[in-house]
């Protein structure tokens, strides 16, 4: 994590004073029911058919999932222009439909409370001025990206692979807020709740906790901003935990209370919801029973093709520019590996830029085609030495999809 203690610049300083001044621009009223596309996109699994819109809020062109709660998906276009993805084409998960339409970043308060010495109520202000700031590049995923592609196919919601985007996180440390409050001894876990709601009052409010020595690592963050601006409101706004190397789920948005906990938390997002199996790669067979089930937590390391889809055409005997993204999961890439000969052999791609352990990292690579059909592969490496498999995992949830990616060229 890098610190900003120190001359921080004249962007951050508008952007802060921006986001504390209160109201957002865009708000969800209303949202334009004349500008959903009449355009479709296919994803490449059974009931793939998905229309593009372009009619949230402070959202540009976005594959729609569903409008309430909203679920919409990154074009995996996106992920081709640049390591991080843009603000306007970041994906949005909500669990419950009631989302504030509008939100005074002046009024808004951050409470914490619970087994601590001192409860706080944070103003945004005070959460810019009163501790140090710092800057996280870390990627954001849902726990079922890439569900559609399950077989046999799993429930919820069908995901291709696009529920995920990388941003430059500007915030604060969970750490200094909690150490600020004076955790007690009695403490166990410290649990977050956003200002999101059920329909029904019988619906569980979206919680989600992380043990306190994890809360307390110093990379664990309450963010204010994603690439240089305020939170869009759909991407939570005008707070967010950041729990890098950890899946979307605990990424709790419109946070707003920290309640710290003496006891491992049993409410129904913990205890019934976000469950896998506790074997290797959460992996089961179809029908198996039985199977102790724990919370989902750290990511898994992929890899993908960015400017190149399965079925284009290319040109034999000239130089083919072969790129893409990669995570490292819960950590950083080693290694990007690529394979045109359907994987009976690999060779190394050139890694780009290192934006930090929990970023994407670019690769690109350079091939001559010979005419016919060509089946590249690619595959990571994290630095821990966890490399992705060559046969997918299947769990009734649907998670942690991370299969060795492959296209079929068309070279002639």
């Amino acid at each position: 994590m890098k610190d900003h203690s120190h001359g921080v610049d004249a962007r951050r300083r508008k952007m802060l004073h921006g986001l504390a001044a209160g109201g957002l621009a865009g708000t969800m009223a209303g949202w334009n029911r004349s500008a959903w596309s009449a355009e479709t996109f296919n994803l490449p699994f059974a009931g793939g058919e998905r229309d593009l819109t372009s009619a949230f809020p402070q959202k540009g062109e976005m594959l729609l999932l569903r409008t309430r709660p909203p679920l919409l998906e990154t074009p995996f276009s996106v992920f081709d222009r640049g390591v991080f993805t843009p603000n306007d084409q970041f994906f949005v998960r909500w669990h419950l439909a009631d989302i504030p339409t509008k939100i005074d970043g002046a009024a808004f308060r951050l409470n914490v409370h619970g087994q601590v010495e001192r409860a706080l109520s944070l103003s945004l202000t005070e959460l810019r001025t009163k501790f140090e700031p710092v800057e996280l590049a870390a990627v954001n995923q849902c726990s079922g990206n890439s569900r559609g592609f399950y077989d046999p196919r799993v429930a919820g919601a069908q995901w291709g692979n696009g529920a995920m985007g990388n941003a430059l996180w500007t915030g604060v440390r969970l750490r200094d807020i909690l150490d600020r409050a004076g955790i007690k001894s009695s403490a166990v876990q410290a649990r977050f709740n956003g200002l999101d709601t059920g329909v029904l009052p019988a619906t569980p409010d979206f919680m989600k906790s992380l043990d306190i020595d994890h809360a307390r690592d110093g990379e664990v963050m309450i963010a204010y901003a994603m690439n240089g601006q305020p939170l869009p409101l759909l991407n939570g706004f005008p707070l967010r935990l950041v729990v890098p190397g950890w899946y979307s789920t605990y990424w709790v948005k419109m946070l707003n209370d920290i309640e710290v906990l003496d006891h491992p938390d049993d409410n129904f997002w913990m205890s019934k919801a976000y469950l896998m199996p506790d074997t290797p790669h959460a992996s089961i067979t179809p029908g198996q029973t039985g199977v102790k089930m724990v919370p989902i937590n750290r990511m898994v390391p992929r890899s993908f093709f960015t400017n190149l889809t399965n079925g284009q055409n290319v040109a034999a005997g000239k130089p083919l520019n072969v790129r893409g993204i990669a995570l490292g999961g819960d950590t950083g890439v080693r290694d990007v590996s690529v394979s045109s000969d359907g994987g009976a052999t690999w060779v190394s791609t050139r890694l780009g830029h290192d934006h930090g352990k929990y970023s994407f990292r670019q690769w690109e690579t350079h091939l001559i085609p010979k005419a016919g059909p060509m089946e590249l592969k690619i595959k990571a490496t994290n630095t821990a030495g966890v490399v992705q498999p060559d046969t997918a995992n299947w769990n009734t949830a649907g998670f942690m999809r991370n299969v060795v990616e492959s296209i079929t060229l068309m070279v002639s």
